[in-house]
């Protein structure tokens, strides 16, 4: 009987017959089926399930979600699943998704953990021989340290073993792969996947970078065509410190909603359009350094304070009424008008995740704990929520590829990240560039985020964060701030290139070098006006929290608070104040012509790159 399987579809239709956009379909029957003699019979029951699903999506949305309406939600697409196994012919995409990682044996575990959970709840394609038979991951390994390298095989073997079958691709596999690869034994493809792996400069093939390793990984994912030249594929690029789930405003905590079918999204868009390379986008964690968020939250820390000491320290806690954000808002950013967002100066209300009985002196120790957590990515008062804003299988032109989650058809391979061994910044917005000006609109987005988690519950830090140095409570975030300074120069000359017709137009070594310098001038007014703005904005805070009529100046239990306000303090200063060694870089002249120079040749070399990319490719 098909009991079991229609009990969340039919129970929906029962509950909203009235919804004219449900009128229409019949109810699954509670008869057994014979996939032999009732092939239309089961193609009319997928088909009612196709129909209704948004209109269960819509309604999950429509009010703050239960976990009973989720539940019936999730079972609504298992239902789906088993009437698609009947039928037996399926067509849709398998997915091959890849994780680069270095040095994050923690926060892989936790995002193979949220996929093989997300596969169980919803089941796309199902199961053979034990095995979720659409879904296979890659993990892209870019680790130094001999530990780590051992977890994250473990780990590999674990998922594996667990149904989800993954493939561990370390050192020794990419260098196996680059070695029998003409074009980079030929020293053609340097640019694009670094240098020989017995280099003296890397003899370990390790912290390549995320851009280098997904490059390494294209070509192994062009040997996997060959290999199942009869499947539908898809290929799925994320980061090993997100996770496939989300928050959203509705819900007063950081609490994961299994609540996307990602693989079923992705399957209608890919079959329906003629899409060619889609973006999602993150909720939770900015997807930038703090470097470029220390203004606006700075912001909301003196905005904190200067409310919560008009309130006494003993009085029910009344920070649990903030307003959310949107995960499009990119009010994080101190620069967001560079990219086309509008910014403001307003400051955000923290938003208290204690639970239960608590006052304003709790509130305080809370936020205060959450403070330096900051510099390793979080961000207290606008981490970004979940937006319904319609059904999840629409689309909207792109501009920008945020590259832990983006997903291509096969043909796309032949767009790598380009200028990798530079290791700079925003390589995702400057490939989301190119793509524009190449495939225009087959490059779109979705609504389809990721929860990105940029540090561990438990130590409130990143496992690895190439360069960032952490030495007991100060953080150097200087080389990841020139990878951003230079990621944006990088960035906007592409942007005027782009405009001007590269990169299917030539230009010459002058007007790219000319290009650059404009932009560098630019950015850098741009920086050292942030910096200000910074500054002055810190010596408000000092003032604000130095006060010594505050309370919890004058109040016993706030010692430790009152310590990692003083760090949190010494680190903005430490990285945005006189002598800073961020700054230091970006104002170097030796620096900066070296990266120039860099960034020239880069632009120049790109036409041989893609050729020397179609050799490796073929």
């Amino acid at each position: 009987m098909n009991k079991e399987y229609i009990q969340s579809l039919n129970t929906f239709l029962d509950n909203h017959s009235d919804d004219p956009a449900l009128q229409r379909l019949h109810k699954v029957p509670d008869r057994p089926l014979d996939p032999a003699k009732d092939q239309e019979e089961l193609a009319a029951i997928i088909d009612t399930y196709h129909q209704a699903l948004p209109v269960i999506e819509k309604a999950l949305w429509s009010a703050s979600i239960d976990t009973g309406a989720l539940a019936n939600y999730q079972q609504t697409f298992r239902e789906l699943e088993h009437f698609i196994s009947l039928k037996g012919s399926d067509r849709r995409y398998s997915f091959i998704i890849v994780i680069p990682v270095a040095d994050r044996p923690s926060h892989l575990t936790q995002c193979l953990n949220s996929l093989l959970t997300l596969c169980q709840l919803f089941h796309y394609g199902g199961l053979q021989d034990d095995h979720f038979k659409k879904v296979s991951v890659i993990v892209a390994d870019d680790s130094n340290d001999t530990a780590n390298i051992e977890q994250i095989r473990k780990a590999c073997e674990h998922f594996s073993v667990q149904g989800l079958r993954t493939e561990y691709f370390g050192a020794t596999e990419q260098k196996r792969l680059l070695q029998h690869t003409p074009p980079y034994r030929d020293g053609k493809l340097r640019r694009i996947v670094g240098n020989m792996p017995d280099s003296a400069g890397n003899p370990n093939f390790s912290h390549k970078g995320a851009a280098i390793t997904r490059n390494i990984t294209y070509l192994r994912l062009r040997q996997i065509l060959d290999e199942r030249q009869n499947d539908k594929l898809l290929f799925y690029f994320i980061d090993s410190d997100q996770q496939f789930n989300v928050v959203a405003p509705a819900h007063s905590t950081m609490q994961n909603l299994y609540a996307i079918n990602y693989f079923h999204h992705l399957d209608e868009i890919f079959t329906t359009s003629a899409a060619s390379i889609l973006t999602g986008k993150v909720v939770g964690d900015p997807p930038v350094s703090p470097a470029v968020m220390a203004g606006h939250f700075q912001d909301d820390i003196t905005g904190f304070l200067k409310t919560i000491d008009r309130l006494p320290p003993g009085q029910p806690c009344c920070f649990h009424d903030a307003t959310t954000h949107h995960e499009n808002d990119a009010s994080y950013h101190d620069m967001a008008s560079l990219f086309g967002f509008s910014n403001t100066d307003d400051s955000f209300r923290y938003h208290c995740t204690l639970h239960g009985a608590h006052d304003h002196k709790d509130c305080f120790n809370d936020f205060a704990s959450k403070l330096n957590a900051f510099f390793h990515g979080e961000h207290p008062t606008r981490a970004t929520y979940f937006n319904y804003a319609g059904a999840l299988s629409t689309t909207i032109p792109a501009r920008t590829i945020y590259t832990g989650n983006y997903i291509f058809r096969p043909d796309q391979l032949k767009h790598f990240i380009p200028f990798s061994s530079l290791q700079l910044r925003m390589a995702g917005p400057v490939l989301g560039r190119i793509l524009k000006a190449d495939i225009n609109h087959a490059f779109v987005s979705a609504n389809l985020p990721m929860l990105h988690n940029r540090t561990l519950e438990d130590s409130g830090q990143s496992e690895f964060r190439p360069g960032v140095r952490v030495h007991s409570k100060t953080v150097n975030l200087s080389g990841e701030f020139e990878r951003q300074y230079f990621g944006d120069v990088m960035l906007f000359t592409i942007e005027k290139l782009v405009a001007d017709g590269y990169p299917h137009k030539p230009f010459t070594a002058d007007e790219i070098k000319q290009t650059i310098e404009a932009t560098d001038k630019q950015l850098h007014e741009h920086y050292e006006d942030i910096r200000a703005r910074i500054l002055e904005k810190l010596s408000q805070l000092k003032a604000t929290f130095g006060n010594a009529n505050s309370w919890w100046n004058k109040t016993d239990g706030l010692d430790s608070a009152k310590t990692e306000f003083a760090s949190f303090i010494s680190n903005i200063e430490h990285n945005f104040g006189t002598g800073a060694e961020s700054y230091s870089l970006i104002d170097s002249t030796e620096n900066r012509s070296r990266r120039q120079q860099q960034i020239a040749s880069a632009i120049s070399n790109y036409p041989d790159d893609m050729a020397a990319w179609q050799e490796a490719l073929a």
